[in-house]
């Protein structure tokens, strides 16, 4: 028996397919269905349905992948064990970050560790839908946990508070010359965030939160939201890095810059490793050294 062949077969069955198995870790697609096919042979027996769309198992895959999946886990995870007490920076490092964080907070951290580490290779997924935590066997999810509910198999450490303020277009607020403060706002349109109930607000006069009525648009995109911004269709809240363009093109303004939002808290969602693996540990240095230089707060949870 070739165990290996039953590894393939637990990992193409939790990565729900060959596909995303190769993908993952990057082995051929073809190895891997040759593997599952050995192993049928071996056992005398389907384990595996292939369609056009998707992967089902059979019964007597659905039996042996529920008796051997937990060991083969228990090996795998020793196995990151061991490689994580080494110093060596090196491996796949899988990431996932929604879109507003990922796509201008990771970039240049990620070209300085592969510019460090030669053997490393990184995988950034950056989603605009919330991510699911580690379906797809990330090392990192980066996610807003004050709208997710982290299981105790996670270890959660805060890494980014990002400073967000309130944007719309010189046009919009042409129109509403009287605009003067947060109790203000909902006499014009606001464009809220995918779970957006209520904005809160510190200033001058104390705390405010102001409900989020009827926007005109919902949407989890900040993309999405700061082009409607700049359209005109309303005001958004939006973290200021991601703004700083539009506004320095005078397209966007800020709106209260003497009351302070709630910051965008984003948080490093790790697997409940005993061990945290080194390219893990140098990923989440780099980016509260970053974080450091831009004057984000950075902190354990």
């Amino acid at each position: 028996m070739n165990w290996d062949d039953f590894d393939a077969f637990c990992q193409v069955v939790e990565h729900g397919g060959f596909t995303a198995a190769s993908r993952a870790l990057d082995r051929p697609k073809s190895s891997l269905s040759a593997s599952v096919a050995r192993l049928e042979e071996q056992l005398g027996a389907r384990l595996l349905e292939r369609t056009t769309r998707r992967l089902r198992l059979t019964d007597a895959g659905e039996t042996l992948y529920r008796d051997i999946s937990k060991p083969f886990s228990q090996l795998r995870e020793l196995a990151v064990d061991a490689v994580a007490k080494g110093a060596q920076v090196q491996g796949t490092l899988r990431v996932a970050a929604p879109y507003e964080f990922g796509a201008h907070h990771l970039a240049s951290v990620t070209c300085r560790m592969l510019a460090r580490h030669p053997q490393l290779k990184v995988q950034v997924d950056v989603e605009h839908a919330r991510v699911a935590l580690f379906e797809r066997h990330y090392d990192i999810v980066f996610s807003a946990i004050e709208h997710s509910f982290a299981p105790s198999t996670v270890v959660a450490k805060r890494v980014y508070s990002l400073e967000r303020g309130l944007f719309a277009s010189p046009e919009l607020m042409a129109r509403f010359p009287e605009f003067a403060g947060p109790e203000d706002l909902n006499a014009l349109p606001l464009l809220a965030g995918g779970e957006d109930t209520a904005w809160a607000f510190n200033g001058p006069d104390g705390s405010v939160n102001v409900e989020v009525r009827n926007p005109p648009l919902r949407s989890g995109n900040a993309e999405v939201r700061l082009q409607a911004a700049m359209a005109g269709l309303g005001v958004a809240r939006i973290t200021a890095t991601f703004c700083a363009r539009a506004v320095a093109e005078g397209r966007l303004v800020r709106l209260l810059p003497q009351w302070e939002c709630a910051p965008l808290r984003i948080y490093a969602l790790l697997p409940g490793r005993r061990l945290v693996p080194a390219k893990v540990r140098a990923f989440l240095d780099g980016l509260e050294e970053e974080a450091a230089q831009q004057g984000n707060t950075s902190a354990p949870a």
